[in-house]
């Protein structure tokens, strides 16, 4: 039997798969590592960590693995988008590395926007200038630390620098790429454009290949750390988003995700790249050949959940916390809720807003707040298909994964929300299945990534919206777009009392 291994270096942990020739896992292993979050809006994380998770990963997945070393034939990677790793002429760490997720950036953002344009700047990248990706960082680098800024001759995210480390070898796949702020979508090349404007050199954006692009094969001492033969090939991977839309069959027109981790994403796969969506949305390249992606974020989707469990119920399990929330009727019995808990970007582009239940009562216990939070979730990802489906987009089925699509409650209601079907598949791994079958293509199992997908991935059942709900919810989803306007101003000026 043969197998590949998909790695999906997440915000929270690494996730690793083992993954035979049929799309069966037959082994997982998850390792976690700290964020580092010195001050409100800071989000870094340690390289090194990232690392010696993933090293110590692989090594317990090889001691369940009870076959030999040589099936294990490729691995590849998913990782979080837009992480900013600085590199030193030798390759070193120069500085923890600043997350998808921080937002320091606010004024980086403007001076691109003045520097380049904003037109001309969505004419190149397809996106606005957002403090989550990864050129404003490096621009809040150069600026506040310039010393290290000095010392640094390449730039890579997250997964690109495991790589490095398992292969000795530095590249960014175009999936990836397209979420720094610094690749033309179109062209599919670094944008000199933008680097002479913002004084960087072309030569800190590191050479360029497609997710399943053979990369090279393990270091000799990976794999005696590992139990990986030294033969194991290595791919290159996508983004996370890329990967998690690969995982769930997303390779079509007319196929549209759902993906709920850490944070949310509606995404719908769009087969050439000259739509104009006015920067409302994200559009990226997708980590299949020629095609593109377009995807609404919520910044704190399932970590509003979990925010929502370790301040209030810590002593619970999630499926403790969430198994009454079926007994609670739509609308939470008039509560309402906003996942701005780290501000917004999809349709809000702002960094200052946060989250806020609206209309409480004393008649309101643990289960109101809770389904109110999925609904809230629910409601902000409503907010980026609303955004596909006025722009023509037909969407009526749904791929739901991550934490999303663990409770059986929790996706009645996203079918409600979004009145769509919603499919939830039989193994869904998201992200590291994605990366598992980028691997298994670019070890030539298959002759398309779709011709894989309709091996590995099955469903497992579909949910059908309920006609009453789907008309509570449309009133509903009224009243959740005004809260944003109503609190904007108010978060604005809350941000002066924070340390």
């Amino acid at each position: 039997m043969k197998y590949v291994i998909g790695v999906d270096l997440g915000t929270s942990a690494v996730k690793l798969l083992l993954v035979n020739l049929y799309g069966e896992v037959v082994h997982e292993v998850s390792k976690a590592y700290p964020l580092i979050q010195e001050k409100a809006g800071y989000s870094e994380q340690d390289p090194h960590a990232w690392v010696d998770q993933t090293i110590a990963g692989l090594s317990d997945l090889l001691r369940q693995f009870e076959g030999n070393p040589e099936d294990i034939e490729g691995i590849s990677f998913s990782g979080q988008m837009h992480g900013l790793v600085l590199l030193d002429e030798e390759q070193q760490v120069l500085r923890s590395a600043i997350l998808w997720n921080d937002t320091r950036t606010t004024e980086e953002c403007k001076e691109i926007v003045s520097y380049i344009g904003r037109r001309r700047l969505l004419s190149i990248t397809k996106n606005q200038a957002l403090e989550g990706f990864t050129l404003p960082k490096i621009l809040w680098v150069k600026k506040n630390e310039p010393e290290i800024f000095k010392q640094a001759k390449t730039f890579v995210l997250p997964k690109d620098y495991v790589r490095l480390r398992l292969t000795g070898r530095i590249h960014m796949d175009y999936s990836d790429a397209a979420g720094t702020l610094l690749f033309d979508i179109g062209k599919k090349e670094w944008s000199k454009e933008i680097c002479e404007e913002l004084g960087i050199a072309v030569s800190m954006c590191p050479p360029l290949v497609a997710s399943h692009d053979f990369i090279g094969t393990i270091l000799p001492e990976v794999a005696y750390k590992t139990g990986l033969s030294p033969a194991t090939r290595i791919f290159a991977g996508g983004a996370d988003n890329a990967c998690g839309a690969i995982g769930a069959g997303i390779l079509e027109d007319g196929k549209t995700l759902a993906s709920i981790g850490t944070s949310g994403v509606l995404l719908t796969y769009e087969s050439c790249g000259d739509k104009d969506f006015d920067g409302k949305v994200h559009y990226f390249n997708h980590a299949t050949e020629d095609s593109y992606y377009t995807m609404g974020v919520t910044l704190a989707a399932g970590h509003s959940l979990s925010w929502f469990k370790d301040t209030f119920v810590k002593d619970k399990s999630f499926d403790e916390l969430l198994a009454d929330v079926e007994s609670v009727p739509p609308g939470a019995n008039g509560l309402l809720f906003t996942p701005y808990i780290v501000g917004e970007r999809t349709p809000h582009v702002d960094a200052t807003i946060r989250g806020s239940f609206i209309g409480i009562d004393s008649s309101h216990n643990r289960k109101h707040f809770t389904r109110a939070v999925l609904e809230g979730i629910t409601f902000s990802l409503n907010e980026s298909l609303e955004i596909f489906r006025e722009n023509g987009r037909h969407v009526d089925t749904i791929i739901s994964i991550g934490g999303g699509a663990k409770n059986e409650a929790w996706l009645q209601m996203q079918a409600d929300i979004f009145n769509a079907n919603i499919v939830k598949l039989s193994s869904e791994q998201g992200p590291g299945m994605g990366a598992a079958m980028l691997a298994a293509y670019g070890c030539g199992w298959f002759n398309s990534l779709k011709e894989c997908a309709d091996r590995f991935l099955k469903i497992e059942k579909v949910y059908e919206p309920n006609v009453e709900n789907v008309e509570k919810y449309k009133s509903l989803f009224q009243l959740y777009k005004q809260i944003y306007s109503t609190t904007k101003t108010l978060s604005q000026q809350l941000m002066n009392y924070r340390s």
